[in-house]
């Protein structure tokens, strides 16, 4: 974001990250700049644990960007929180990154050859490296230049000096906005759920192969690269990623969910007596399915909320307990019941068969578990860390493998078609973890942790 006084910019970046909270919990940090000196302060941790205003405090400045980690390239360290700082020829860059890199390894290979060192096992570092070794007379310049070699999924904010640059790739697999804030200046986050949390208007997307300039009042829109002739929005983003409140390709997510329940629900119905959710992702769904079904929807499981990712390691007979340490179960909803349990996907299968125990241990006397989305069969190289093909349950398993496995009456995937009717799109979107379709190509051997190698 950037700001013509910084009045409160930090704070500001600060709840903007909490309302993004959802899209990673590893790490969270921080950059700003006052027009001349960049300050930075990043840990690993959830944004309310890195951040307090003593911390906050210092962070003073005109422009900011901010990152919480989810990471697809590099394991969970504290090496590879993001933003990346580094100093330059031409003045301080910070980049933070959403996406994934698909030829991060090439990049990184023809760093090293021209002797540049590398601290991180991060894409994004090799991101940053590049943009600071670009010739040019100006970012805007040495931008240009870089964005071609970059393949895959990128998202970027990118702080310089006096500026603030937001960039999407010209596939357009993650979402990226950009709003004008109340006070003066403007905004861009992930969501638009953050932007609306900030009190953003005229909201609108940073378009494929866009370079968005933010510079306090004044915002510059350059169409840097063609955009793809084939568009590759992802759709787990309508599935699971994206936030409920929040705006993707023109729709709400909320409205887009409901719409996957009520394709779920003519594709499969079930025999039941009571539809219930797996909270909270799955809760639009649940409710367009029983209203297309003409079943009763009602809360079955009861999610802890504050327990997220910790970092408080628990106890073995509580890691035995697995899902009932985040959920439980109404057994005066579910006892004597034939239950529809509505879940958003399933990709390694180690949640599901506990729920569904779950839930039959408080009585219900059948479970129909209904999935909004078709199996996940390929891994993603485009930032969803559902690991590697092999992980994939339903890669090794088939329909009543599966359902044997979990333990559930019956089992139902949403068909692609189906979800694409949901969405409302025929094309545009990227599917490659239903279909194996991989939009831009991916390569051969390239893991989560393949740099981690020779930095442990």
């Amino acid at each position: 974001m950037s700001t013509p006084t910084g009045d409160g910019l930090a704070q500001l970046c600060f709840f903007g990250l909490f309302s993004l909270q959802h899209r990673g919990q590893e790490a969270a940090g921080i950059a700003v700049s006052d027009g001349q000196r960049a300050r930075l302060h990043k840990e690993s941790g959830m944004v309310s644990q890195v951040f307090t205003p003593e911390v906050l405090a210092p962070l003073t400045g005109y422009h900011a960007i901010g990152h919480t980690r989810y990471s697809t390239t590099g394991g969970n360290s504290s090496r590879n929180a993001q933003p990346f700082l580094v100093e330059t020829m031409s003045g301080p860059l910070a980049v933070a990154h959403n996406g994934n890199l698909v030829n991060a390894m090439a990049l990184r290979d023809e760093l090293l050859a021209r002797g540049f060192a590398l601290t991180a096992s991060s894409d994004t570092e090799v991101i940053t490296l590049m943009l600071a070794a670009a010739g040019g007379k100006t970012w805007e310049e040495r931008l240009e230049r870089s964005l071609p070699a970059w393949k895959g999924a990128y998202s970027l904010v990118i702080l310089v000096a006096d500026r603030v640059f937001a960039v999407r790739d010209p596939w357009g697999f993650r979402p990226l906005s950009v709003g004008r804030l109340p006070g003066g200046g403007h905004a861009v986050a992930s969501e638009t759920c953050a932007l609306e949390t900030l009190g953003c208007t005229e909201i609108s997307e940073v378009e494929p192969g866009e370079i968005v300039t933010l510079q306090g009042e004044h915002l510059h829109r350059r169409q840097a690269m063609q955009p793809a002739p084939k568009q590759a929005r992802c759709a787990f983003e309508f599935v699971y990623f994206s936030r409920p409140d929040s705006t993707w390709d023109g729709q709400g997510v909320h409205a887009v969910r409901q719409r996957l329940g009520e394709e779920l629900a003519l594709e499969h119905p079930a025999e039941a007596d009571i539809v219930i959710p797996v909270p909270d992702s799955s809760i639009p769904a649940a409710v367009g399915f029983a209203r297309v079904s003409g079943l009763p929807y009602n809360d079955g499981l009861i999610k802890n909320r504050y327990i997220g990712r910790t970092f408080i390691e628990p106890t073995q007979s509580m890691r035995e307990r697995g899902v009932a340490i985040k959920f439980n179960a109404l057994a005066s909803n579910l006892s004597g019941r034939r239950v529809v349990m509505i879940d958003d996907s399933l990709v390694r299968g180690t949640t599901a068969g506990p729920l569904v125990r779950l839930v039959r241990d408080a009585g219900a006397t059948e479970v129909h578990l209904r999935l909004t989305c078709p199996p996940i069969v390929n891994a993603c190289h485009y930032g969803v860390d559902m690991g590697h093909n092999e992980d994939l349950i339903a890669a090794r398993l088939d329909l009543e493998q599966l359902r044997l496995h979990i333990g559930c009456d019956s089992i139902g995937f949403l068909s692609e078609p189906g979800m694409m009717r949901a969405i409302g799109r025929t094309d545009g979107y990227c599917t490659a973890c239903f279909s194996g379709s991989y939009p831009v190509p991916v390569g051969i051997g390239m893991t989560k942790t393949a740099f981690e190698g020779t930095i442990a």
